[in-house]
């Protein structure tokens, strides 16, 4: 399941035109310092620009 879910967000991040790599590197850092759930939506791959990552 949880593999699942990492193959997705991988997927979802390509079809945002994000390169998986940065943008999972990204959410690891910025995930820790979530606080609210709009913060973690804030992280999903369709709410996030390639040039923030």
């Amino acid at each position: 399941k949880a593999s699942a879910m990492m193959y997705s967000l991988i997927e979802t991040a390509k079809a945002n035109d994000l390169e998986p790599y940065a943008y999972l590197r990204r959410v690891f850092a910025q995930l820790p310092l979530c606080e609210t759930v709009e913060d973690i939506e804030k992280l999903l791959p369709e709410n996030m620009k390639a040039a923030v990552i």
